[in-house]
């Protein structure tokens, strides 16, 4: 079954664009208002009547439903001024699990979630990514069984599996499409092979898209227009446009790594091309460059390092990075007119010196209209916005109204 047909009961999904268009759903059915309770207040049957405005006896029957799946609980009495309390109900985030899972070039954390994005446990480990799709997922799986164990949840009472990966994704399938760091995975069937092991919802996409929704719901919910930047072994972003994450007609969109640098940077890319971002403003291509200045044996690691100990030549070439950037991201945001920048990814760790090199050129060479209110901040999700995003990826899918109509029905 293709990733498409778990989630066709939470929508028609867009084959052009990967993305989920809501099918029509009953103001007064069981879904609609579990969507009303999803913040996690807890109200009362008369609570939600006035919310709603529909009689109290259709109110009653739909908060039966929902108390039938487990998706919302008693919360105990409320307050009264005379006669017995009504009882309150509420989201239960704690009825199922999301196994959320980040893989990068050279590592893979993963997490059990409860339905609020909450991490109840977590694991980083280190994986190559070259060493192809079957020893990097059957790694994962290992460590996620692991972990499910260790906090007394069963494969069964999962909600659903969210992966992100190195890569450009069709959302539809859940495939990688061309790859350019991941030999081997071109076309690999991520979800068909996790689900020999985990039978229930997979869901799969570019990590960086990943992350821009975890970056988004954990710290910027109320942000309708917002950019996320990984800059680590390469550059990337995604992007959430009018609040919803927006992944183009064959999942590209983001891909800022493969944009000419304005400068006329020469350096080859990996992709065939020359002056690519990713190529001049990549961590590798920040060590690359300082190797040539006389830093020996400089790794991505040792970088990070230079940074933290203030050396000239090392804050000097991460500040040029970060101008690299700022540049391509200008005219992203002149065209995109984003209200929020986070910049995330392992270079992140470089501090105020990329920053300040990204905000030097996007102040410069944006529109003022545009970067009238804009915000460029690091990433507040200190290396989790990837877990945290594939677990929003299955809730998001999975707890719609739709697929909640589906489950009562």
């Amino acid at each position: 079954m293709s990733q498409v047909a778990e989630v066709q009961q939470a929508g028609e999904l867009s084959q052009a664009s990967g993305s989920v268009i809501p099918t029509v759903v009953a103001p007064s059915s069981a879904g609609a208002l579990f969507q009303l309770l999803r913040d996690g207040r807890p109200r009362t049957r008369a609570d939600l009547a006035a919310a709603t405005g529909f009689a109290r006896s259709t109110i009653a029957a739909r908060v039966e439903e929902l108390l039938g799946i487990g998706l919302i609980a008693p919360t105990g009495p409320s307050s009264s001024t005379g006669g017995r309390p009504p009882a309150t109900f509420a989201f239960n985030p704690e009825t199922r699990s999301v196994l959320a899972v980040d893989v990068g070039v050279t590592h893979a954390r993963v997490a059990v979630t409860d339905l609020n994005g909450r991490i109840l446990v977590q694991h980083e480990q280190e994986l190559d990514i070259t060493s192809g799709p079957e020893n990097v997922l059957d790694a994962v799986a290992e460590t996620a069984e692991g972990l499910l164990a260790s906090v007394g949840r069963e494969i069964g009472e999962l909600l659903g599996v969210g992966v992100g990966v190195p890569g450009p994704v069709e959302f539809d399938t859940g495939r990688p499409t061309s790859p350019p760091i991941m030999p081997g995975w071109d076309g690999f069937d991520i979800p068909g092979y996790l689900r020999q092991r985990f039978p229930v919802p997979i869901l799969v996409d570019n990590d960086v898209n990943v992350m821009a929704l975890g970056e988004h719901a954990a710290v910027h919910p109320d942000v309708a227009n917002m950019m996320f930047v990984k800059v680590a072994t390469g550059v990337g972003s995604g992007l959430i446009s009018g609040g919803l994450l927006q992944r183009g007609a064959q999942g590209a969109a983001g891909d800022l790594g493969h944009i000419a640098v304005p400068d006329g940077d020469e350096s080859l890319c990996r992709c065939g091309n020359v002056g690519c971002l990713e190529a001049a403003a990549s961590g590798p291509a920040i060590a690359r460059k300082l190797r040539d200045q006389g830093f020996d044996q400089l790794g991505h690691a040792e970088l990070l390092d230079l940074v933290a100990e203030g050396e000239p030549k090392a804050l000097q070439a991460v500040r040029h990075a970060g101008r690299q950037i700022g540049s391509v991201l200008a005219g992203c945001v002149n065209l995109l007119n984003p209200s929020v920048i986070v910049i995330g990814g392992s270079m992140a760790l470089a501090g105020d010196q990329l920053l300040a090199g990204i905000r030097e050129k996007i102040y410069s060479r944006s529109l003022p209209l545009a970067t009238q209110h804009l915000r460029i901040v690091g990433s507040s999700t200190h290396g989790r916005a990837g877990v945290l995003g594939a677990s929003a990826l299955v809730t998001q899918q999975m707890l719609a109204a739709e697929r909640i109509n589906a489950l009562v029905s």
